[in-house]
């Protein structure tokens, strides 16, 4: 026989949701008018528990995975490849750049024979807003480490990042270090996008130590092949902290916590 109790034993009454059980037993046969006149079997309930989403659901919440996103997004992207100017795309990387005042934006990442894109995406729209073009032969270090923020940033992140700068400045002007919109910044930082080990056709694309790799490369390429007139070649690769000056960072704050600077779904809504 099911039995139904009002709540768990032991437990506090109504539970959100539940489980029917089997009951204790009764009689094996009872008698025909007694069976008659019982009222319908009860049952007893168990509260059940409430999983956590995964981070394969996560996954789709960003446009960038859906099937054929990204093969579209990097034949849009390619046409803004000049032979004369680009030479041949060598890889395509999707990677995360981080602002001087420590925001996240997803970027599509190309290395050419002679240039770096940067290509600002919209994988809800399926347009290129923006491409940033660095010529290979300008760049002059490439940084590798851990981010570091002044002692007194309320606003800190863990990982590693890649920075790369060029026209030999290491640091940008102040009005420039304290504009949050301002795009005349001599580097530019990348680390892994938050996603990448979780879709396995995409993860190749978002690894930083082969990005870094094969940056180098054609890097050391470049300077060998198209050197700039009036100045000394050649790339300074080093493995030191990467200091991201902010320190309330309120802005970045609600960017990096909202993705707003992620193509993904948001409710009804993508932006």
């Amino acid at each position: 026989m099911l039995q139904l109790r009002d709540a768990v034993e032991g437990g506090p009454a109504g539970g959100p949701a539940a489980l029917l059980v089997p009951g204790e037993a009764g009689p094996p046969f009872p008698p025909a008018a007694a069976a008659a006149a019982s009222p319908p079997p009860r049952q007893r309930l168990r509260p059940l528990s409430v999983r956590t989403a995964t981070r394969a659901g996560r996954l789709r919440e960003y446009f960038v995975f859906r099937p054929g996103t990204i093969e579209q997004a990097v034949n849009e992207i390619r046409v803004v490849v000049t032979p004369t100017e680009d030479g041949e795309v060598q890889s395509v990387w999707l990677l995360t750049e981080i602002d001087h005042w420590n925001n996240e934006k997803e970027r599509l990442v190309l290395i050419t024979d002679w240039s770096l894109l940067i290509c600002k995406y919209n994988f809800i729209s399926l347009q290129c807003q923006h491409v940033t073009r660095i010529a290979l032969s300008a760049v002059d270090t490439i940084s590798v480490g851990e981010f570091e923020f002044p002692p007194k940033s309320l606003n800190k992140r863990e990982g590693i990042g890649v920075r790369i700068q060029w026209d030999k400045q290491s640091r940008a002007s102040f009005i420039n270090r304290w504009n949050p919109w301002s795009t005349n910044i001599p580097y530019v930082t990348f680390t892994e996008h938050p996603m990448a080990d979780a879709d396995e056709k995409i993860a190749p694309l978002c690894l930083l130590e082969n990005f870094k790799t094969q940056l180098i490369q054609a890097v050391k390429k470049a300077h060998k092949e198209c050197p700039l007139p009036g100045r000394a070649n050649g790339v300074l690769v080093l493995e030191r902290p990467l200091l991201i000056e902010t320190y309330l960072g309120l802005m970045s704050f609600i960017n990096n916590e909202a993705k707003l600077g992620y193509s993904m779904t948001r409710g009804k809504i993508g932006f």
